[in-house]
């Protein structure tokens, strides 16, 4: 457990930091008008991909599920 006389002067060193990025998180190297004219169009084989891999992951998931079915099946019989 992190002690109170440490967690003070720690916030008071962080705060700043923090604070300023948050402040450059919310400035935008792009131009305004030029934020509306974008899309994720070229982007499109991202997430097919992605896509692929979590229909990949849940049937590898599923799979491991039905073995350890089986497995318990027969150690119950």
């Amino acid at each position: 457990m992190i002690q109170r006389t440490l967690l003070r002067p720690a916030l008071v060193l962080l705060l700043p930091a923090i604070l300023a990025v948050g402040v450059a998180a919310q400035e935008s190297p792009f131009p305004q008008a030029q934020l509306g004219q974008q899309s994720l169009r070229p982007y499109w084989h991202v997430f097919i991909a992605y896509a692929i891999v979590i229909a990949l992951i849940g049937g590898w998931a599923l799979s491991i599920a039905r073995r350890l079915r089986s497995v318990e099946d027969r150690l119950i019989d």
